[in-house]
Order: C-alpha cells, then sequence, then structure tokens
C-alpha cells in the first residue's frame, strides 16, 4: 500500500446546500481511485468518522459546507489545525464543550474526540463549498450544484499529489495545492 487515505463526506442533506459533501463523496465513490484511498459518506455521523480517523491515516480529505464568506459555489481547500484545544473554533460558546454531540462535524469536536481516545489524525485537508442556503430542504443550490464537479476534479489532485509524495516523485499540480496559505480559494465558482 502506497499510503492510506480517508476521502470523507460530510453534512446533512436535510439542510440544503449543507448536503455538499456527501453528494461529491456519492460522486467520487464511482471514480477510479486508487486502491489505499477510502471514500466513505458520513453525512452526520461524527463520532462514527471520528472512531474511523483513530485507526490511522496518513491523510484525511474531509469534504463539507464551508462558510468563509465569498461567492456561494467557491471551493477551497484549508488544511486543519489539530493543535486547537475542543471548544476554540470561533462561535463556539465559553465553557460548553461540544465533544459528545454525536451530529456534530466541527473539526475542533473530531480532534477532542481524537485526542480522548489517544489516536492522531494525521494530515487534515477540508475541501470545502461556500454554501448559498443550508435552511431546512433537500437539495444543492444551483451554484454549489454546479461546484461538486470541480470540488471532485480537486479530490482527486489531491489524491494524486499523496500518491506522487508516497512515491518520492514530483507531481505537475503538487505546487498549486501545496499553497504556503492554510486556506486558499481553488476556485471563484460560477458567477
Amino acid at each position: 500500500m502506497t499510503s492510506r487515505m480517508l476521502v470523507a463526506g460530510v453534512g446533512n442533506i436535510f439542510l440544503g446546500d449543507d448536503g455538499f459533501g456527501v453528494e461529491v463523496a456519492r460522486r467520487l465513490a464511482t471514480e477510479d481511485l486508487p486502491e489505499w484511498v477510502r471514500v466513505a459518506d458520513y453525512g452526520i455521523s461524527g463520532m462514527h468518522l471520528a472512531y474511523d480517523l483513530a485507526n490511522g491515516y496518513e491523510t484525511t480529505i474531509l469534504i463539507d459546507a464551508t462558510s468563509r464568506g465569498d461567492d456561494p459555489g467557491t471551493v477551497y481547500v484549508i488544511e486543519l489545525d489539530h493543535s486547537q484545544p475542543p471548544g476554540a473554533a470561533a462561535g463556539s460558546p465559553a465553557g460548553r464543550s461540544q465533544l459528545f454531540d454525536a451530529h456534530g462535524m466541527q473539526p475542533d469536536v473530531m480532534f477532542g474526540v481524537l485526542d480522548m481516545l489517544g489516536a492522531d489524525a494525521g494530515k487534515v485537508l477540508l475541501v470545502g463549498c461556500e454554501p448559498a442556503s443550508v435552511d431546512y430542504g433537500i437539495g444543492l443550490s444551483p451554484p454549489v450544484t454546479a461546484a461538486v464537479g470541480e470540488a471532485v476534479r480537486v479530490v482527486k489532485d489531491l489524491i494524486a499529489v499523496a500518491g506522487a509524495e508516497s512515491a518520492g516523485q514530483p507531481s505537475a499540480s503538487e505546487s498549486q495545492h501545496n499553497a504556503s496559505a492554510s486556506q486558499r480559494p481553488v476556485s471563484d465558482g460560477p458567477r
């Protein structure tokens, strides 16, 4: 095995664009990917994801709706920071732990569970998409639907980079995805 990678689609399909990660994972599951890549739809099963991560992966790619303030449909690649303690994420009420919210997919909560289990998440990347709406309803908005294909391409590029790095070979897209900033938009999405 060249590497171990988990590609995890997360989100709630009953909250509009929050189902983005689930849809991208569904499409990736039909792609011809290396045998060392596992694609899974976790939906809102945060605890299941944390326990699977505890089994150990060199790299994990989370796919989720990610509100960063750009135009709906903007796709991001963000390397997540493991060093923040649970509850330290922006907007988390002080003194209130969300560690045992079985549906919580917040990265700080997931990393907190991994810490409790004595496990290391390895390198964790987030391929996120700016949502238009996360109100009740099934189905992605038009700009987020249009971004699904871009996210599939980005994830496949990240897999290719990981495979090349494991084999000790440089890849053409390596410099594109190894930006010095911890977050950057991949595309401006549909306008």
